[in-house]
């Protein structure tokens, strides 16, 4: 390991906080009746210590700095903190450090409750041996004390680094010892980090990764794809899921089939068209095998070669629902023409399963049906049945998901799900 300890600021550097801070701050110029200065000005809030930022770029005295500082956490308690999201790639990087045997600290200028309350809501909290911030009562944030606290005991500085956004941690790292790491992807600039003496600068989260894990490639990513009879709910499950890991610092790649490139996707537009309604069971499968290994190739190999994670609305599961069974083409059959596309395999797979009849209703409610959706109720049928054989056959992959419920109630489960695969 390069470092034996790594502490992280927290705002601009493990999180893109600015959007509740910036509206934040905008409240309490508001209620204190000072015009609220354009987004230039409340960025620069995002970093130091708030009471000195009022100051700084309001004018306010030490009196009115403190009653800006309690108007703007009123409205950071109830809805700042949640205009938030980790930068993509730091949970995957804050992994692999804890991995690999790092001690991992955040030492932070604001208050401490705030920056527990968030790590814990977006899943980053559990990397942390310890998470330092100030008391709501701390007139002016000391870095270096926040890095001594920070610190394991015995720790030697010259083997740890800290990471942050602005010079005010590039100067106490400098002042204490340790290694001075600047996030350019943060709030500052590259200027005020090589003025406050940075070792090093990271453009990209990604650049920050290959300096802390030296030589250490990415992990392999997950590839998580989305089961069920059409009008099951999974498309808007999926939908909430990519939002939800992209706000806790996961690369994602969202996809489909068939579809997902250039090329399957134009296989889409035809084999979905409805005026080819007459097409034969036989075209129709090689036409969704051949999307699929085009699919494959462009896009899930290299997407968890990447280390992101891959969510796909549907996969090879649904040839054999769809085709196999639905068409009556036989298992053996879509095996043989799906067999370039089995390089990629579901380390996950939700099944979405409901009351076939509810299920089938809300989709002939819909609007502009494609071929597949204007099947019968004995194809769905077929198909229904081919998911239950499927879920039996590889229970450890495939995990059904009751959709009979509200879209929060079913989300829940699949976030409790995906956590658990996660770690």
């Amino acid at each position: 390991m390069k470092y034996d300890a790594i502490l992280f600021d927290f705002d601009g550097t493990l999180t893109e906080s600015g959007l509740g801070i910036t509206r934040s701050v905008a409240y309490a110029f508001s209620r204190m009746g000072v015009p609220v200065p354009g987004q230039e000005i409340l960025e620069r809030f995002v970093g130091p210590p708030l009471i000195a930022a009022f100051q700084m770029y309001a004018g306010l005295d030490e009196e009115g700095a403190r009653q800006a500082t309690e108007h703007y956490r009123v409205r950071y308690r109830e809805t700042g903190w949640k205009e938030n999201r980790v930068y993509a790639g730091v949970a995957p990087m804050l992994r692999a450090l804890k991995e690999a045997g790092c001690y991992l600290a955040i030492a932070s200028g604001k208050p401490e409750v705030f920056v527990r309350q968030i790590a814990e809501h977006f899943g980053i909290a559990r990397y942390f041996d310890k998470i330092v911030g100030i008391t709501f009562e701390t007139t002016h944030a000391d870095k270096c004390a926040l890095i001594a606290r920070a610190m394991p005991e015995g720790m030697e500085p010259a083997r740890a680094a800290m990471v942050g956004d602005r010079l005010f941690d590039m100067e106490a790292a400098k002042k204490m010892g340790l290694r001075a790491v600047g996030a350019l992807y943060g709030y500052g600039t590259r200027e005020e980090l090589e003025q406050a003496g940075a070792d090093e600068i990271a453009e990209t989260v990604a650049d920050l990764r290959r300096i802390l894990l030296p030589g250490v490639a990415p992990e392999r990513g997950l590839f998580l794809t989305f089961e069920g009879a059409d009008g099951c709910g999974k498309s808007t499950q999926m939908k909430l899921l990519a939002e939800y890991l992209d706000a806790r610092g996961y690369e994602t790649v969202v996809s489909r089939e068939p579809g997902g490139c250039e090329i399957s996707e134009r296989i889409r537009d035809l084999v979905l068209d409805i005026r080819y309604r007459g097409m034969s069971p036989e075209c129709e499968a090689l036409l969704y095998a051949a999307s699929r290994v085009e699919h494959v190739r462009q896009v899930i190999l290299p997407g968890v070669a990447a280390g992101k994670i891959v969510l796909c609305d549907r996969f090879l599961d649904s040839s054999f629902a769809y085709q196999a069974r639905g068409r009556e083409l036989g298992d053996d059959f879509i095996r043989q023409i799906n067999a370039p596309a089995r390089l990629a395999v579901p380390d996950r797979t939700l099944l979405f399963a409901g009351d076939p009849q509810v299920i089938l209703q809300r989709l002939r409610a819909g609007e502009n049906l494609d071929r597949l959706e204007v099947e019968s109720d004995d194809f769905f049928s077929r198909v229904n049945r081919a998911y239950a054989d499927i879920h039996a056959a590889d229970p450890e992959r495939v995990h059904v998901i009751d959709s009979n419920r509200s879209i929060e109630e079913i989300f829940s489960d699949v976030c409790a799900d995906v956590n658990a695969l996660l770690g």
